[in-house]
């Protein structure tokens, strides 16, 4: 690897992700040992560089020979094309750049909500802005992705049920609107954080749906593993509202839909 050499990466080191993928870039020399910095523990030079609140969106690289700050995705690019030219020419390419460029962002402005961090958050902290555009892309993501794989899921479990891609969205759709219902006076400012963290948990459960749907076993098997997806989901919803300091109350509410959806798919297909 060719090192980049007198730059810093100024990352999230609360968020997963970003420790993960900035380690690798020391640790395989496509930057300097020292070229990454925590920014909760930035330095007074770095901070006095960097653009201290746009660097919480998009992660910033210090170019110390010639004292300027490059962000997001253009950081990535810079720090990737130095050790491998040809993937950045790739990416640069228009339509690529917009789309990796979104990509980013989409990423960028939901990583707390994909992995959420269990640290309070202060001034000090790395969160990104909340941007609604890039909140609903997530949601309406996740939402298409699990209602396409649980419509191919539910063909395996028998009970008279086959393919349904719009039954399984709508229900994807109906816990989105049963949670805000109910939740809307007890969350307040943290309804779109939980509606992010409670769309992250139905992501969790539909890629672990996945590496059974080509297999063709029993029903029985499926219903048992599915029951153990939710279980898992269960866990999970339950860990992220202690995260989001949130009582029972949501996950209780989550429970009462998906068992009023289960009772209602059930009723109609007898």
């Amino acid at each position: 690897m060719k090192t980049l050499k007198n730059h810093t990466l100024i990352y999230d080191n609360e968020c997963p992700m970003c420790a993960i993928y900035s380690k690798g870039f020391t640790k395989y020399g496509m930057l300097d040992t020292e070229g990454r910095e925590a920014f909760t523990e930035i330095s007074v030079r770095n901070k006095n560089l960097v653009d201290f609140n746009r660097a919480k969106n998009e992660i910033a690289l210090i170019d110390h020979e010639n004292n300027k700050v490059i962000y997001g995705l253009d950081s990535l690019l810079l720090i990737i094309g130095n050790s491998f030219p040809f993937l950045e020419r790739i990416v640069r390419i228009q339509p690529l750049y917009w789309f990796f460029k979104k990509l980013y962002s989409f990423i960028s402005y939901n990583r707390k909500q994909i992995i959420p961090s269990k640290k309070d958050y202060t001034e000090q902290s790395c969160v990104p802005d909340f941007n609604l555009k890039y909140r609903l892309a997530y949601i309406a993501f996740v939402a298409l992705f699990s209602a396409y794989i649980l419509s191919l899921y539910s063909g395996k479990l028998g009970m008279g049920l086959h393919p349904n891609f719009s039954r399984e969205l709508a229900v994807c759709l109906g816990q989105i609107f049963w949670q805000t219902l109910f939740l809307k006076w007890y969350l307040k400012d943290k309804i779109w954080d939980y509606l992010g963290n409670m769309m992250t948990v139905s992501l969790i459960g539909t890629l672990l749906l996945i590496p059974t749907i080509l297999t063709n076993l029993v029903p029985v098997f499926y219903l048992i593993y599915f029951g153990f997806v939710v279980f898992i989901m269960l866990l999970e919803h339950l860990r992220r509202c202690r995260i989001l300091k949130l009582n029972y109350f949501p996950t209780i509410s989550w429970i009462l839909f998906r068992l009023t959806a289960l009772g209602i798919i059930i009723l109609t297909t007898i």
